[in-house]
C-alpha cells in the first residue's frame, strides 16, 4: 500500500487555503490531489495558487473522483454532517472540520453510516497530534503534578462583522461553538472523563444574538474546569492544569504558531514567584501538517483516528448543556 492517502478538500474555505491544505502538502503521509467548490473559477484559482492538480465545480464531482481516498471538510458548520456523509457513501474518509455537528443528535448519525461504509470519521481537533498536548498527556499520566483537580481556560478574538460565519446562529457561530469547544475538549482530554453536570453564563449580542462572551464550570468526577470563551474581546489564550503537587500550563495551546517553538511549564513546589518552573520547549512543528499525517496513518495503519465520533460526540453534548444551563440558571447534566 502507498504510504500517502490522496486527499481532496471540499470547498475553498479560508481555514483551508490558509493554513490546512498548505500544511497538509508537506505531510509524511498526505497529497493533496484535488478541490472543490461551487464555484469552477475559484475552484481553478485555488487549485492554480496552491499547485492542486484537479479542480472541481461541485461537491459531488470531487466525490465521484476514484483517485481520492479522503476528504478534508472545511464547510460552514450546518454542512458538516450532510456532507461528510455524502462523502462516506461514496467510500471515502472523512477529516471534518469542528464541531463536527450543530448537536448530538446530529452527530449520533454518523455512527451509522461509519458502520455501514466502513470509511474512518475524524473531527479536526488539530491539538490532539501535537508534541505539547502529547506530553501533557504524558505528563498527569505520570503524575507529574500529583492528581489533576482543576483546570483554567481563555480564548478570546475579537470579530464584531455581521458578515463573518462565525457570528451567524443559524450556521452555529458563537464563541461556544467556534473556540469554547477547544476548552471543553482539552479538559475531557486531559481527565480522560466526562463531566457529569455543567453550569453557565453566555452573553449575546443584541444583533447578531451569538454568544460573544461564555464562562462555564465543569464538574468532573475527579475534579472541575473553569474557563471563559469570547468572540468580542482582546485575543488571547492560555490554560492551566492543576494538580495536588504541582501545576502545568499550556502557552499557545490552540493556534501554535508554524514558524517558533511553542512552550509548556511545569510547577513543581508551588512557589509563588516562580522558582520551581521548569520550561518544555518543542521545536517549529505545523499542527496541520502533524493532524494531517496522523489521521492518514490511521487509515493506512487501519488503526484509530486521533478524535473519533464518540469523543466529537461526547464534547457536543457538553456543549448542548452548556447552551441548556444559560436558559435554565441551573446545573445542567451532557446527555450520555
Amino acid at each position: 500500500m502507498t504510504n500517502k492517502l490522496r486527499w481532496g478538500v471540499l470547498s475553498t474555505a479560508n481555514i483551508g487555503l490558509r493554513k490546512v491544505i498548505p500544511a497538509m502538502q508537506q505531510g509524511l503521509h498526505t497529497t493533496v490531489v484535488a478541490i472543490a467548490s461551487r464555484d469552477l473559477t475559484k475552484a481553478r484559482e485555488a487549485a492554480s495558487k496552491l499547485g492542486i492538480p484537479t479542480a472541481y465545480g461541485s461537491y459531488d464531482e470531487l466525490l465521484a473522483d476514484p483517485n481520492i481516498d479522503a476528504i478534508y471538510n472545511p464547510l460552514p458548520n450546518q454542512f458538516h454532517v450532510p456532507w461528510t456523509i455524502k462523502a462516506a457513501e461514496a467510500g471515502k474518509h472523512v477529516l471534518c472540520e469542528k464541531p463536527l455537528s450543530l448537536s448530538v443528535a446530529e452527530a449520533e448519525t454518523l455512527l451509522a453510516v461509519r458502520a455501514r461504509t466502513g470509511v474512518k470519521i475524524g473531527e479536526a481537533f488539530m491539538i490532539r497530534s501535537y508534541p505539547q498536548w502529547l506530553r501533557l498527556r504524558e505528563l498527569l499520566d505520570e503524575r507529574r503534578i500529583g492528581e489533576l483537580r482543576s483546570i483554567a481556560g481563555f480564548f478570546s478574538y475579537f470579530n464584531n462583522d455581521p458578515s463573518n460565519i462565525r457570528n451567524q446562529v443559524e450556521a452555529g457561530g458563537g464563541a461556544l461553538m467556534d473556540i469554547g469547544c477547544y476548552l471543553i475538549h482539552a479538559s475531557r482530554y486531559a481527565f480522560a472523563q466526562q463531566p457529569t453536570r455543567v453550569v453557565s453564563l453566555i452573553d449575546r449580542d443584541p444583533e447578531m444574538q451569538i454568544d460573544r462572551l461564555t464562562s462555564a464550570i465543569l464538574d468532573f468526577p475527579d475534579g472541575q474546569s473553569i474557563f471563559t470563551c469570547s468572540t468580542q474581546m482582546v485575543p488571547y489564550q492560555r490554560i492551566h492544569f492543576f494538580g495536588t503537587l504541582g501545576r502545568i500550563e499550556i502557552e499557545i495551546p490552540f493556534n501554535a504558531p508554524p514558524d517558533r517553538p511553542t512552550r509548556l511549564f511545569i510547577d513543581i513546589g508551588g512557589n509563588l514567584f516562580g522558582s520551581g518552573i521548569t520550561t518544555e520547549t518543542f521545536p517549529v512543528r505545523d499542527q496541520y501538517t502533524m493532524q494531517g499525517d496522523a489521521f492518514s496513518k490511521a487509515v493506512l495503519d487501519d488503526t484509530e483516528v486521533p478524535v473519533t465520533v464518540e469523543d466529537a460526540i461526547g464534547n457536543m453534548a457538553v456543549i448542548e448543556a452548556i447552551f441548556k444551563s444559560a436558559v435554565s440558571g441551573q446545573w445542567e447534566s451532557p446527555r450520555r
